[in-house]
């Protein structure tokens, strides 16, 4: 039986380690790879690298950023009493892109999921509670966790958690599907949803 020579095998290996690459996806891109010229694998390398070395969290939204406060944190141009709440940075990208939604956010990075032993202290909710004290000008905050069970769930518990300190929270409508993520859907269905959102 073939095998691969161990230097192809291993990166074959770490391109499956990536989220929704198969073993023959893998071994696709480890040969794509190897058919560039060097300089271009260079390149990729070295974007990989700094992408990791120059990105950091925002102070304040805890989004992906190069600078802190990020962009969207420090522009006088947004609506600093709206907050949506959001799992991952992919999904402040997916909101953007419908060019709708003017106000801030914040990144929970994950969902609550006792199945995974995921719990509130896991994510980015105390950072939230800080901000929400250090903020009094937030005065709507938009749940847009994935429209999931762990999302609903974590929805939930925020709104639960929240709703005391007399901010109006609002849940972003069903525009979304059931078990769907937001990075995956259209501009128009995302700002139906925001159209849509209710009070909870």
């Amino acid at each position: 039986m073939y095998q691969f020579p161990n230097s192809i095998a291993k990166l074959i290996q770490e391109l499956g380690k990536l989220p929704g690459i198969g073993s023959k996806t893998a071994q696709r891109l480890a040969f794509y790879i190897l058919s560039l010229e060097k300089d271009k694998v260079n390149e990729l390398a070295d974007s990989i690298i700094n992408a990791k070395k120059n990105t950091t969290l925002c102070e304040e939204c805890c989004n992906l950023t190069e600078t802190n406060p990020c962009p969207i944190c420090s522009s006088g141009k947004r609506d600093h009493s709206l907050l949506c709440v959001v799992e991952q940075p992919r999904d402040v990208a997916a909101l953007e892109k419908m060019k709708e939604y003017q106000g801030l956010y914040h990144v929970l990075h994950g969902v609550i999921s006792p199945m995974d032993n995921i719990g509130p202290e896991d994510i980015k909710l105390r950072e939230l509670l800080i901000r929400l004290q250090e903020h009094p000008e937030i005065k709507e905050i938009i749940l847009a966790t994935n429209p999931t069970v762990n999302g609903e769930a974590t929805a939930i518990y925020l709104s639960r958690l929240i709703k005391p300190t007399g901010i109006t929270i609002s849940r972003i409508a069903s525009g979304l599907p059931m078990g769907g993520d937001l990075e995956y859907a259209d501009e128009v269905t995302l700002a139906k949803a925001f159209e849509g959102r209710k009070v909870l």
